[in-house]
This record gives C-alpha cells, sequence and structure tokens, in this order.
C-alpha cells in the first residue's frame, strides 16, 4: 500500500493560501524548504491542509527520530501536561529534569562521572558548552573546524563555518574562535580523481596518512596562531550536519583526544543531529570508540519538543557555580516527559536494530545509484544518515547547487519531503524516520530515482 498520496497539485490551493498570508505577517528570515502547510503528521508521513499525504524525509531537520506523534511520546507528553506545563527548574524542581539527567549521564560515552545541565535549543547548549569549557581550563580560545554548524545565536554563529546565509551582515562576532581545516577527503588538497563511494571505505593505510596530514594543520593553527595554553576548548561534529553529512574518520577523532588530554583541552562533540539513532547507535561518537569531555544534545532528544542538553564530566560541569548557567524555560517539564518516553523506545535494542537496517538499505541504494548517474560526486554518511553531492563534473568535483535544488522540488512535487545541504549547497541528504518501514523507504527513494534521471 502506498504512503504517498496526492489529490492535488503541490502546493495546492490551501497551502498557497496560507503562505499568501504568511507573506504578509511573519518575518522573512526563517527559510522554507517546501511550500506545504502540514495539518497533521504521523509516524513517516505528513498530510497537508489539501489533504496531499508526504514520505517525510526530513524528520523536521532530524528532530522526528521515531517518527511523527509516536504514541508513547504523545502519552508521556500530555500525561505531563495534565499536571503543570511550567514552575521553573530555578525555583519549584521537579524529578523529570533529574531523571532525564540521570539517564543521559547513564548512557553517555566515557567511564567517568558526569553531569548533565539542560537547555531548550542546540545553539543554547552549544553556547553552554563553552562556559563551562572556558570555566573549567581558565582559558579563552575555542577551535571549530570548516563545514561546521553549530547554530544561529552568537558563540554558535562564530563557531559555524558558513557565512550566507547564517552569518553575513550580523558581525562582528565573539572573539577568540579559530577555525581548522576539516578532514574532508573527498576535496582534500591533492587528492585526484574520483573518490570512493564513502569516506567509510578510504583503504586503512590511506586514511590515516589522510588523517595525519589534516591533523598536522590542526596543529599548526594551535601553536601557531593560539598557543596550546591558551585553548579551552576544541569543538567537532563526528557527522557534519548543514555542512554535508561528511563523517570524520575515526583515527582524526582519536588524534584530537589525544592532543587534548596532554594539553588540558575540552574536547566536545556536537551531536545535535547525529545523536538518538541518527547514525544507528545512539550517539555516533559510540562507533569511533571515542568519549568527548562534553556531549551537545538537542534534535532528538525530545522528538519534537524543545529540549537540549550538556552532558559531560562532573568536574567540568561543576566549573560554573550557582546562577552561571541557566534559562526560564530550560528542562521544561513537558519536553522532560517527552525525552524520558523517548529514552525508553530507545533502551528496547529493535530500535536502533531497525535503523541500521534502513541505514544498510539506504547506503546499498545509494551506492548503486553512484555508479548509474554521473551527477552523484559521492556517497557517504554512517548508518541511516546519508547524502549525495551532486556535482557539474565527476573529474573536476565542480558543485551543482541548482541540481540538489531541482531535486528537492521534484521530490515534494511527488509526494518526498527531502533538504539539501552543504557548504556549497550542492548536498541531498537523507533524514529518514528511524521507524520508516523498508516498504516506506523504498518507495520514496523511488521517487527520488525519477529525479535523478531528470537532471541526466
Amino acid at each position: 500500500m502506498s504512503s504517498i498520496n496526492l489529490r492535488t497539485a503541490v502546493p495546492g490551493p490551501r497551502s498557497r493560501a496560507v503562505f499568501a498570508e504568511r507573506v504578509k505577517h511573519v518575518a522573512p528570515g526563517p527559510f522554507h524548504t517546501t511550500p506545504i502547510v502540514a495539518e497533521r503528521a504521523e509516524g513517516a508521513t505528513i498530510t497537508d491542509v489539501d489533504g496531499n499525504t508526504f514520505l517525510d524525509f526530513a524528520c523536521g531537520i532530524g528532530v522526528a527520530n521515531l517518527g511523527h506523534s509516536e504514541p508513547s511520546v504523545v502519552a508521556a507528553a500530555k500525561a505531563q501536561a495534565d499536571k503543570f506545563f511550567h514552575t521553573s527548574i530555578n525555583v519549584v524542581a521537579y524529578e523529570g529534569y533529574v531523571d532525564v539527567a540521570r539517564r543521559l549521564n547513564e548512557r553517555a560515552p566515557g567511564d567517568f562521572a558526569k553531569k548533565t545541565f539542560l537547555a531548550n535549543s542546540g545553539a543554547e547548549a552549544v553556547e553552554n558548552a563553552i562556559k563551562f569549557a572556558r570555566a573549567f581550563t581558565k582559558r579563552q580560545a575555542v577551535i571549530c573546524f570548516e563545514h561546521a554548524f553549530h547554530g544561529r545565536t552568537y558563540m554558535a554563529m562564530a563557531l559555524t563555518g558558513k557565512a550566507n546565509p547564517y552569518k553575513s551582515g550580523f558581525g562582528p562576532f565573539p572573539a577568540e574562535i579559530y577555525r581548522a581545516p576539516f578532514p574532508d577527503f573527498y576535496r582534500w588538497p591533492g587528492v585526484d580523481g574520483e573518490a570512493p563511494v564513502c569516506p567509510g571505505k578510504l583503504p586503512c593505510s590511506l586514511s590515516r596518512c589522510l588523517c595525519s596530514e589534516a591533523f598536522a594543520r590542526f596543529i599548526e593553527i594551535a601553536q601557531a596562531d593560539i598557543g596550546e595554553t591558551n585553548v579551552a576548548a576544541v569543538i567537532i561534529e563526528p557527522v557534519t550536519g548543514e555542512g554535508g553529512f561528511i563523517p570524520v574518520p575515526a583515527p582524526f577523532l582519536r588524534m584530537l583526544r589525544e592532543w587534548c588530554d596532554k594539553h588540558g583541552v575540552v574536547l566536545i562533540f556536537d551531536e545535535i543531529q547525529t545523536g538518538f539513532g541518527r547514525t544507528g547507535t545512539l550517539f555516533a561518537c559510540e562507533q569511533s570508540g571515542v568519549a568527548p569531555d562534553l556531549l551537545v544534545l538537542a534534535k532528538g532528544l525530545a522528538n519534537g519538543l524543545p529540549l537540549s542538553a550538556v552532558v559531560g564530566k562532573a568536574e567540568v560541569i561543576d566549573a560554573v557555580g550557582v546562577g552561571g548557567v541557566g534559562g526560564t524555560y530550560a528542562g521544561n517539564p513537558v519536553a522532560c516527559a517527552a525525552a524520558l518516553a523517548v529514552m525508553d523506545k530507545f533502551d528496547d535494542p529493535k530500535t536502533l536494530e531497525h535503523a541500521r537496517q534502513l541505514g544498510r538499505l539506504l547506503e546499498d541504494r545509494l551506492e548503486s545509484w553512484c555508479k548509474k548517474f554521473p551527477k552523484i560526486g559521492q556517497v557517504r554518511g554512517l548508518g541511516p544518515m546519508r547524502a549525495m553531492e551532486l556535482v557539474k563534473d565527476r573529474a573536476t568535483k565542480e558543485p551543482d547547487k541548482p541540481a540538489a535544488a531541482a531535486l528537492v522540488k521534484h521530490n515534494y512535487e511527488n509526494g518526498v519531503i527531502t533538504l539539501s545541504c552543504g557548504t556549497h549547497g550542492n548536498v541531498l541528504r537523507f533524514l529518514i524516520p528511524l521507524i520508516a518501514t523498508e516498504e516506506q523507504l523504498n518507495e520514496g527513494l523511488d521517487v527520488i530515482e525519477v529525479g535523478l534521471a531528470k537532471l541526466g
């Protein structure tokens, strides 16, 4: 049975009417990828106000990992809402906040005592992670990476690598932020010809060699531009999100870990988009065997309600005294209830096993497309968090942003919601609900394959 059911052209008349009102009344800043207006959503589908039902391969930018309206999450949120919406953890405490912190501490990687701070958004969690690191080390400098996206508040923007549309016109930004080359070996200087299908399939010797070269550039920046004793933190996404779904090779993460340990630097992993099963494990860093000092979480944590977290070494978290971090809505009771239900679902091993199976099916399909369609320069990812980079020419690797935009448009006009990403805007990313059926995955991929064929 098909999940896609289109009753009108997309966008339909009611969606067009709502967007006409949006132009009149809503700030133009928030972008929209599709001209679709949702009426309801369930599982892997969204139905719009015109009665069209779409497969959702975007998950609200990687938030609804357990699908829309997951019954146990909805029930938990409703039960808490019947008790109270808000007291502010700073005024009257509640058990949900403590329970979420305890369970995150138990599940986060690293064999050391942990504590957790809860906030509302990913950017807010990033900001506070930097506060913790600076307070603990009594240093100021922070090293981030090319292709990074860490949010839209001022420290988060400073850490973000893409100027347009995220940073242009908003400066000046916080000082003492330094950017290192990201180990993107598809576009690494000196790496000629077509890259392997996925970075993870590089020969081990080549991967170690390239990682060593990338790390040498990192060291040069740390020593010459900053001074190693001035570095408070290094922050990196184990798989870039907005930057194009590029996995960091495990050897590079291990080198970072060793260097941070040697120089007393706080290592921060931004797992806002990679967390909660998105890569086939609860956290992406589990697959590298590298534990950060601080783990930044959001998105899938509460499956749609605003909640974020900084989880990490107790001694680092304790460096900020009473009142140093916080927020009126931070760790909202309803969002905490949803998060506890989310963690219950991930305690069931079947949840992650199904996610990994979807990842295997998606990987096989993308690799077959890479052989079939010369417009695809590379396919890559980790588990079900996968993407394909579109290029004008495989030899030159010139990015093809218009092709990515055309494919996104074809997809939603034919019933599949997808997103582009990447520093050059030429990457189609897959953020499928981790509870989607194999039939739903294949149905959506069939639509996308038709669109790829049209690109030539």
